[in-house]
């Protein structure tokens, strides 16, 4: 299943301009601005790390650009846009519409930090990862349905066996790839994804690197990585973005965004980084088809 691209092809994928977001009070919660005029442009096929301490306004972004901030999920305080706008495959967020939003959200595979403990427990692997399929046309035919999830386990290089257990009954790191496959079941054009590689030991971690590598080398993929996973992000973006406090403090190839930093947080991070080489890895040589 691929989703149609409602933008126009010459357009960014994204284009974020001098954006604001504000959670509002909530009970004894004061108000809190997430995110403070930023700005960002994201092309269609390129892949953007996104990089920050926690509270950065990170995860805000990531569900503000892929419109899930606004799908009113349950014992969630909904951010609210209070300054500029963002336009994600030709939707302005900002006046979205319940159609429009609809599209974006089919358009747009947001994976979250802790999606793989948001996994129905009362539904096998195999159920929650066809689950989006079904929100969308409850007459898909089963079996397509089927191979699709067959696919996608193939793809997150999990065993077939695992379509009739329940998440609880298999581990931490198997649940993150069940989410991730969940996520990227639909065919989505844009992936945003915080942690993708959390919880997840490193031979896997490897193999969910090159799944997204392959898509993106695929056609026109693209992508939002948060990530602290500096392998994550050599491999994989094009450019990063550093956020601080909810601004937007370095923007640039991963390289030289740590070697000439030009705000102080994007200094200290550098430094906290020194220990590990920085030089950008070459992509693995491309498989043949079918191995």
């Amino acid at each position: 299943m691929t989703v149609a691209d409602p933008g126009m092809a010459g357009d960014p994928a994204i284009t974020v301009s001098d954006l604001t977001v504000e959670y509002p009070s909530h009970g004894a919660s004061a108000s809190c601005v997430a995110l403070h005029g930023v700005d960002l442009r994201v092309e269609r096929g390129e892949v953007i790390g996104l990089m920050g301490e926690s509270g950065s306004g990170k995860s805000t972004l990531a569900r503000v650009l892929s419109g899930q901030a606004f799908t009113g999920r349950s014992g969630d305080v909904a951010p609210q846009i209070t300054g500029g706008d963002a336009t994600v495959l030709g939707h302005a967020i900002r006046r979205i519409r319940t159609r429009g939003l609809r599209r974006l959200t089919f358009s747009v595979g947001l994976l979250e930090q802790d999606a793989a403990e948001r996994l129905e427990p009362t539904l096998t692997v195999a159920d929650n990862i066809a689950a989006p399929i079904y929100s969308r046309d409850r007459r898909y035919s089963s079996t397509a349905a089927g191979s699709r999830v067959a696919a996608m386990l193939d793809a997150v290089q999990l065993p077939l066996s695992v379509m009739t257990k329940y998440p609880f009954e298999i581990s931490s790191g198997q649940r993150q790839r069940v989410a991730l496959a969940q996520t990227l079941v639909l065919g989505p054009s844009i992936l945003i994804a915080d942690e993708p590689t959390a919880g997840i030991d490193v031979t896997v971690r490897a193999a969910v690197i090159e799944l997204i590598g392959e898509l993106k080398r695929l056609g026109e993929f693209t992508a939002i990585l948060i990530s602290h996973d500096l392998s994550v992000l050599r491999r994989l973006s094009d450019r990063v973005a550093v956020l601080h406090q909810g601004s937007l403090v370095g923007l640039g190839p991963l390289q030289s965004v740590l070697e000439s930093p030009q705000h102080p947080y994007v200094a200290t991070l550098a430094a906290a980084l020194h220990t590990e080489p920085i030089a950008i890895v070459e992509p693995p040589v491309q498989r043949p088809p079918g191995h």
